[in-house]
């Protein structure tokens, strides 16, 4: 980089020596100070990659981490589970539309014959966030991760006998035996086993387990980017939450204690538990789709996995909702597997897979997302900032661009010896 720098300057003197008019030697000083600014960009922009990249991986551990405590707190101390994944939906809605407003993210806008399309996908969303918050609702949060690392052995079986896939390698075996071995293990030891629960369990692994394997597919056919998805996912399912309402007789439970200033509605620990829940929710899309292109697929895939024994740590350090020592230890047999079993999955992945998968397929494979390490590592992918795509800093024939916040691009042609203003 010094050497270009000094290899410019030569060019620039000798060009400048071609005459002593005041109006070269003013193009000289403008040309001088490009070039400050680009040696100084770099320096800058050399320390921002690592940095930005640590703070989503970050963000995204603490998110993954805590979401499922938080809900399960936010359940317990507000006990209407419809209403509560609704204000999550409205949270969420609102978010990705004023971020959009601001240009701070791009979404697609909203058709209703992307809608009717996206509308089966959206249910079975719905389905599956209504199951998981009653799951948290009657069972510990160790319960519900059991019943999660279950949906590989699911995916498994179905993707072999209904979608024709290959049969899992002896290794993907191995460690789907593990998992179902662990979970079995958990159920036979859990002291809080009651029938309402385990039933909510099993309705929320089916509907998890249909979401992986027919969803993934369905929304990719549609193609819409990330944060599209958020919004459609997000908003389809506030459309359905009222049905949800009077098929369950929540809204009976609302109303009465609305009307009479009774019950949890009105309790401030309550109201600072949906808080968390919803803006967490928010933020674990931001941090999780972000967290998927800084980092590799290996990378986000240990951050994953992570991420469940640091929940399990967490939730047996705060508080008496969790299993006993045995059925700790049978979860931890289950995590393992867990690992094995990404570990085989990654080892097949395609590096050309692509890059940007759609959140509700994101577990549909070991990999928790996938793409070519190229891909992974750019911050900011191009496609979700269409309008800023084109800003950057160009110098040298291409060789070198860097991405700043300006609508004007330089490009130095050293055959001519003329440097360009070009607006994009």
């Amino acid at each position: 980089m010094l050497q270009w720098a000094k290899v410019g300057f030569q060019r620039k003197m000798a060009w400048c020596a071609d005459g002593n008019s005041r109006f070269k030697f003013k193009q000289f000083l403008n040309l001088a100070i490009a070039e400050s600014t680009i040696m100084a960009t770099i320096r800058l922009e050399a320390s921002k990659p690592y940095y930005a990249t640590s703070s989503l991986v970050v963000g995204y551990a603490l998110c993954s981490s805590l979401l499922s405590i938080i809900n399960k707190f936010a359940i317990t101390k507000f006990n209407y589970p419809g209403l509560l994944t609704a204000l999550q939906y409205v949270t969420s809605v609102l978010g990705v539309w004023i971020l959009g407003k601001l240009g701070l993210l791009y979404h697609d806008p909203f058709t209703f014959e992307t809608a009717k399309k996206f509308l089966p996908a959206a249910t079975i969303f719905y389905l599956a966030i209504f199951t998981n918050t009653n799951l948290l609702r009657h069972a510990n949060v160790d319960t519900f991760i059991v019943f999660r690392s279950l949906t590989p052995l699911l995916v498994a079986i179905a993707d072999t006998f209904f979608r024709k896939q290959p049969f899992p390698s002896k290794l993907t075996f191995l460690s789907l035996v593990i998992i179902l071995g662990g979970a079995v293990g958990y159920v036979m030891t859990d002291s809080a086993f009651t029938l309402t629960a385990y039933s909510w369990a099993a309705a929320y692994l089916v509907t998890i387990t249909t979401e992986m394997v027919y969803i993934k597919h369905m929304v990719m056919n549609l193609g819409l980017n990330t944060w599209g998805f958020v919004l459609y996912n997000n908003l389809l399912s506030l459309m359905m939450a009222p049905v949800f309402w009077f098929l369950t007789g929540e809204y009976a439970d609302v109303f009465r204690d609305v009307g009479s200033s009774s019950g949890n509605l009105f309790n401030f620990t309550a109201s600072v538990a949906v808080s968390l829940s919803c803006v967490f929710g928010l933020l674990i899309s931001f941090f999780g789709f972000a967290a998927r292109k800084a980092i590799s697929a290996t990378a986000f895939t240990v951050t994953g996995v992570v991420n469940k024994f640091l929940t399990v740590a967490i939730n047996v350090l705060i508080w008496d909702k969790h299993a006993s020592p045995v059925g700790l230890i049978c979860l931890l047999f289950t995590l393992v597997g867990g690992v094995l079993y990404q570990q085989s999955v990654t080892s097949r992945a395609s590096p050309s897979s692509q890059p940007d998968s759609s959140a509700s397929g994101q577990a549909s494979s070991g990999v928790e997302g996938s793409g070519s390490e190229d891909e992974n590592q750019r911050l900011v992918v191009s496609d979700d900032y269409p309008k800023y795509q084109h800003k950057s800093f160009d110098v040298g024939n291409g060789g070198l661009s860097l991405p700043l916040g300006s609508m004007m691009t330089w490009r130095n042609n050293y055959n001519s010896g003329v440097w360009e203003d070009a607006t994009c």
